[in-house]
């Protein structure tokens, strides 16, 4: 396993045998809260990740022991002038679109407090992990705000519009069980097994075609709210990148000769 710092506050580490790569949040000290260069930290490191073409899958996952991550910085947000703040605006919305353009399949891991810009980073992902400690929300219109890094839109989609309307406009949080009957996580684990079952569920996706899982995310994601006419015309674009790869030879001539796939990724 390899690591590299995107600043002070994100870590990446590649699992190169599983072809899976960390997206680590690591502001232990303010439970991951999302300041301006934690933000633009986050940005730098999914510029870099979505051009490598050795990661097949990548998992958001957290330091701090009590939380995925809380949010928006609003220490810092406190000292902003509107002036400042419109400034920041590019540079915070940039972390959010940065994991949720990410070309491969994404799964987050979550523990403890995801609120805010924290579960909106989640909702980023294709896939929630979380463990019995994880509490989840998008309290923001109580602090006098709404949503920003994509929650009024992800959400809805996760979940349909008259119960994210629900949990946005009361701004309640939402424990594990709730969360995971709700449909607001994907996946619910032992306490404490969220970044160790996120990562055993990354690598299975990870065996899989590095060019078919890029173009059933852009399928999945480019698809998705179209009526059935234009979804299938999206299908068939992404089957059509594909279907003259050389991954599609491999994993054809594999089955044939019932072994397993290596997959040149191209």
């Amino acid at each position: 396993m390899s690591e590299q710092r995107f600043g002070e506050f994100v870590v990446v580490r590649r699992h190169e045998q599983e072809h899976v790569a960390e997206l680590v949040l690591d502001r232990p000290k303010a439970m991951n809260a999302v300041s301006t260069e934690m933000a633009r930290s986050i940005g730098a490191a999914c510029d870099a990740l979505g051009a490598d073409r050795d990661v097949r899958v990548t998992v958001l996952t957290s330091t701090h022991e009590r939380a995925f991550c809380v949010g928006a910085d609003l220490k810092e947000r406190n000292s902003f002038s509107d002036a400042e703040l419109v400034r920041q605006r590019p540079t915070a919305r940039g972390a959010y679109t940065g994991v949720l353009e990410l070309p491969m399949p994404t799964v987050a891991a979550v523990h403890g407090f995801a609120l805010g810009g924290g579960f909106e980073l989640a909702l980023a992902c294709d896939l929630i992990v979380a463990d019995r400690t994880a509490v989840v929300g998008l309290p923001e219109v109580s602090v006098g705000v709404i949503p920003g890094g994509g929650g009024t839109q992800l959400l809805p989609r996760r979940v349909g519009a008259a119960r994210a309307a629900e949990l946005v406009f009361t701004a309640r949080r939402v424990a594990a069980d709730e969360a995971r009957e709700l449909g607001l996580v994907d996946q619910l684990v032992e306490e404490g097994r969220d970044r160790e079952e996120a990562l055993a569920l990354a690598a299975r996706i990870a065996g899989n075609s590095p060019v078919g899982l890029r173009a059933a995310k852009r399928a999945l994601r480019l698809g998705h709210g179209l009526d059935l006419r234009a979804g299938l015309e999206v299908e068939d674009a992404a089957w059509r990148s594909v279907a003259f790869s050389g991954d599609r030879a491999e994993g054809v001539a594999a089955f044939n000769e019932k072994r397993k796939p290596q997959w040149p990724g191209e």
